[in-house]
């Protein structure tokens, strides 16, 4: 599995693998049933500790993405469309308050912003 950890970034590796998980299930290059590494084979492919691919499991499987079967490893859990819409609305909401703080720092009214979002909603 192909995942990418960034010394540099703020956020902690186990959220890190957990977050890219997310979202090749999401992009469906990981699909229901698809069978995740083992947790040692991720740590060592991944050259981190064991106790870090734990949590990142532990929270994909209490988020409902992934579910773990003892002596059989983890796998893709069955998509649960509310739960892929809630993770939508939080990344929009982030995208949401990026553009509103460049808005601020530039300057443009509320109602600017809205006509700006306006035409190029109508464009998609």
């Amino acid at each position: 599995m192909n995942i990418i950890i960034s010394n540099a970034s703020g956020k902690p590796i186990y959220d890190q693998i957990s977050t890219q998980i997310k979202e090749k299930i999401l992009t469906g290059e990981l699909k229901e049933g698809d069978a995740l590494p083992s947790m040692r084979l991720l740590a060592k492919e991944l050259r981190i500790s064991v106790i870090t691919t734990k949590r990142a499991y532990e929270e994909l499987e209490r988020d409902g993405f992934i579910i773990t079967m003892t002596g059989k490893g983890s796998f893709v859990a069955q998509k649960n469309m509310d739960l892929i819409r809630e993770e939508y609305l939080k990344k929009i909401e982030q995208h949401i308050k990026e553009i509103i703080s460049l808005s601020v720092s530039c300057d443009l009214s509320l109602e600017d912003l809205k006509q700006m979002m306006d035409l190029i909603y109508e464009e998609e």
